[in-house]
């Protein structure tokens, strides 16, 4: 669920079918003793026992009650800022929209103002960037749909930038170049090589590339775009584990990042493949399926695969499913054969 909107008493109610209204991706849950003839959720369970399971399922919570109880409710179930759903707390008059938590990654501030928006609240956002009206590496991360590795980075990266810090950015592509042009201490570089040799005191390296080391250099941020398919072909039942290992492996030999999948790709035989399936659903990974038709299609780099054509009836699986899934963009990874599967890698196009 995208986003829950919960309220405890009876004039927050109120605002909360208020906003409900505003916002149709949204659910509205209420206390049992506030049913009334709508759409809404309802919940008879303590709110202490009930609050925490729709905390661990929604991407962004309303919760339309006294900031401390919220506090002293989700405080134990927190994970970590780039797996916490944001969470605005707003008072039932609807005058204070809080960003109190994942304010930038999980959006609470874009949440917050939005919503203040809608109601004339005051959003109040403390994230330091937010308050020096300065840009922060998450935030613009978030804007441009990268995934942030490792977040524990950040801490170091956007302390540079509230310092006037010398920062070294290399985005190829632009993705968020233009964000940062104007602050005096960060400078692009067109290559990794320049940026490493410049006497910054932050890299920001904006990449599908794998930076060794990167985990042991807090003042190294990167910033990855989802913009890898993995095709994929297996035998029947092979395991989850063994397909992560196999896709860790090889990204890894091409210094390519897991980070940077954007989905996996195969041919709808494997529907019902639990290994396959397993695998990207721990790492929240769309999977999409392809007909034989579709596939033999395809030109491919490398050779019909007599055992493909035999047992689905296609030339060829993972290579003509990353290249269909890109977009039929370039062919990082041609196939590889990894115990009980195949896997090739395309980069998507655009």
């Amino acid at each position: 669920m995208k986003l829950a909107i919960v309220a405890i008493t009876s004039r927050g109610a109120q605002l909360a079918r208020q906003l409900g209204a505003e916002l149709p991706e949204a659910r509205v849950y209420l206390p049992e003793k506030f049913r009334g003839g709508d759409d809404c959720d309802y919940f008879d369970q303590p709110l202490a026992v009930w609050l925490p399971n729709l905390f661990s399922t929604v991407e962004q919570l309303i919760c339309i009650m006294a900031t401390g109880i919220v506090v002293r409710i989700l405080g134990r179930e927190l994970r970590g800022k780039d797996k916490d759903p944001a969470v605005v707390v707003m008072d039932e008059a609807g005058q204070f929209a809080i960003s109190l938590l994942s304010g930038h990654l999980g959006g609470a501030n874009d949440l917050a103002r939005r919503l203040a928006t809608i109601c004339g609240a005051t959003p109040v956002i403390t994230t330091a960037t937010d308050v020096n009206r300065l840009p922060s590496w998450d935030q613009a991360a978030r804007d441009a749909g990268l995934v942030v590795e490792p977040v524990a980075h950040l801490k170091t990266l956007n302390r540079l930038l509230l310092e006037g810090g010398r920062i070294a950015l290399v985005d190829q592509r632009r993705r968020i170049a233009g964000t940062f042009a104007s602050l005096p201490g960060v400078t692009l570089y067109e290559n990794f090589a320049a940026a490493t040799r410049s006497s910054a005191d932050g890299l920001v390296f904006v990449t599908h590339r794998f930076l060794p080391h990167l985990q042991n250099q807090p003042e190294m941020l990167a910033l990855r775009p989802r913009d890898l398919v993995v095709g994929i072909g297996c035998n029947r039942n092979t395991s989850a584990e063994e397909i992560e290992m196999a896709v860790r492996n090889k990204l890894k030999q091409s210094f390519l990042a897991f980070g940077s999948i954007a989905c996996i790709a195969t041919i709808d035989a494997k529907r019902d493949e639990v290994g396959l399936l397993k695998f990207a659903e721990a790492y929240n990974l769309p999977i999409e399926f392809h007909t034989a038709e579709e596939l033999n299609r395809v030109e491919i780099p490398s050779p019909v695969s007599i055992h493909a054509q035999r047992a689905v009836g296609a030339k060829g699986v993972c290579e003509p499913a990353a290249l269909l899934s890109s977009g039929l963009g370039e062919m990082l990874i041609r196939k590889q054969k990894v115990g009980n599967l195949t896997l090739a890698v395309a980069e998507i196009q655009g």
